[in-house]
């Protein structure tokens, strides 16, 4: 799976590649592969770290080539950098407070991380996967009432600190994962990792080494639509942009007719795309703001990304006369996506009567 963000906040991914906030996706390449050939492994065989540092560059050139999460994590330097010019004039009651408080949510963060990391050892990977979830919501809920505190202390003293943005939930690493699920006589030339990523690279890069595929035999008869010793196959797939996960998860009802279950990996949404919903970033008439995170067309096929501008230009039928002249956006993106692959489907037929009649 893409590698997750480191939880210390010195670790700037910016800083580890030495490169500005405005580097282009060229500079961070660049300075990847210039820092990584430094800290290798192969070359620095008596430096016990250099494992980790290598580890760490991969982690922070990952993150920065992901437009999605990059966002975020500029979102999250420019709210830290506020928050250190507003700390600098609280009294010193008041900094005495949130410094305490900080230190023991750092310290909690940090037992914390070594219980779960000791915990997922041992437990399989559907358990780490919940517990992953779970961990996610915990450090949100702890993250809003230290915003609650700061909020309660600028109102102790009217007017000298404006009302704090909301800031970014954390990257995780299922940020980008989906679940997938379908019977194998359905698809039975998706039996492998690597067909299933073939068959699926059309909506984005898929880190085809980390995909993990399971196969059952489905025993009850009261399964809608299957029979006895029916194999089901069951899949984590991690992609390694958000925007290819989410383009997937929205064509959830497309594939499910088509004998496919789609859904989230953690179970739910991931928080990012709320607060990116939130922002106006995504979904709603302010998505056109978005263009940096719209993917283009390959030559093999069209490549659907999370923005308007990366879908095929295929309109959408006209709305019915009682319905409102706007329309949601995910209902735009469901039509969208499906006169696409009605479009494809009908190319293909055509191909293949073209080449038997040849």
């Amino acid at each position: 799976m893409p590698p997750q963000t480191p939880e210390d906040p010195e670790q700037n991914p910016y800083d580890l590649l030495e490169i500005s906030q405005e580097a282009t996706e060229a500079e961070i390449r660049t300075a990847y592969r210039t820092r990584s050939l430094k800290v290798h492994p192969d070359r620095n065989r008596n430096d016990p770290n250099a494992a980790q540092k290598f580890h760490a560059l991969t982690t922070a050139s990952t993150l920065l080539l992901d437009p999605l999460r990059r966002l975020a994590l500029d979102a999250q330097l420019r709210l830290q950098a506020a928050k250190k010019q507003r700390f600098a004039s609280y009294d010193s009651k008041r900094r005495a407070m949130v410094s305490e408080l900080e230190e023991r949510e750092k310290e909690f963060k940090k037992a914390r991380m070594a219980k779960e990391q000791e915990r997922t050892a041992r437990e399989s990977e559907n358990t780490r996967i919940r517990e992953e979830g779970r961990r996610m919501r915990e450090q949100r809920e702890k993250e809003l009432e230290l915003q609650e505190l700061e909020r309660q202390c600028a109102r102790t003293k009217p007017g000298t600190v404006e009302e704090e943005p909301l800031a970014p939930p954390p990257p995780s690493d299922l940020d980008t994962t989906i679940r997938i699920k379908y019977a194998l006589s359905s698809y039975p030339a998706l039996s492998t990792a690597s067909a299933l990523t073939a068959h699926l690279r059309r909506y984005g890069e898929i880190d085809e080494g980390a995909v993990v595929m399971s196969q059952k035999a489905k025993k009850s008869k009261k399964s809608k639509g299957l029979v006895d010793g029916e194999t089901i196959v069951t899949s984590l797939v991690p992609f390694n942009q958000l925007g290819a996960a989410f383009a997937v998860v929205s064509s959830a009802e497309l594939l499910k007719e088509r004998g496919m279950d789609v859904a989230w990996a953690g179970g739910s949404e991931p928080p990012i795309l709320g607060w990116l919903r939130e922002r106006g970033e995504l979904g709603g008439p302010a998505v056109n703001r978005a263009e940096p995170f719209s993917t283009k067309p390959t030559p093999e096929g069209t490549t659907f990304g999370s923005f308007p501008s990366s879908f095929p230009d295929v309109a959408p039928p006209p709305p019915p006369p009682a319905a409102k002249a706007g329309i949601d956006y995910e209902s735009l993106t469901l039509l969208r996506m499906r006169e696409a692959e009605r479009a494809r489907l009908e190319k293909e037929i055509l191909e293949a009567e073209a080449a038997e009649g040849g």
